[in-house]
């Protein structure tokens, strides 16, 4: 499949799911991105159109940031960081997004890890 196909099934795929998912102030929405090098998470106010928090491997606050990648361990570290984050600006119940992404491998670090750091899905 050509790149240029691949991308906007892809773009498609997201807009077809934000349709449906959308984030509030009580429970905002956790957008998860996976990208060749990095993960970004962010928690988002849809209705207001502001980010609450977010964090990434790209982010000064994580130990070791220069050793992250966008695998399974990273996305584990990634995910109790923004769990945490997510806890400091009085988030606990959150929508997850990940953006057509299955739920399989650094998808389901995580969450399971964000799941430990005290978010509820």
């Amino acid at each position: 499949m050509r790149p240029q196909v691949k991308k906007k099934l892809s773009q498609l795929r997201r807009w077809r799911i934000r349709k449906k998912v959308s984030g509030t102030a009580e429970r905002p929405r956790m957008a998860v991105k996976f990208t060749g090098e990095h993960i970004y998470v962010q928690f988002i106010d849809d209705v207001k159109g502001v980010t609450l928090a977010s964090m990434s491997t790209r982010c000064k606050t994580i130990e070791n940031r220069d050793q992250l990648a966008a695998n399974k361990a990273s996305a584990k570290v990634v995910g109790k960081a923004a769990g945490e984050a997510a806890k400091a600006k009085g988030i606990s119940v959150v929508v997850f997004d990940r953006a057509g992404a299955k739920y399989h491998g650094k998808v389901k670090e995580l969450a399971d890890a964000a799941r430990e750091a005290g978010l509820k899905f």
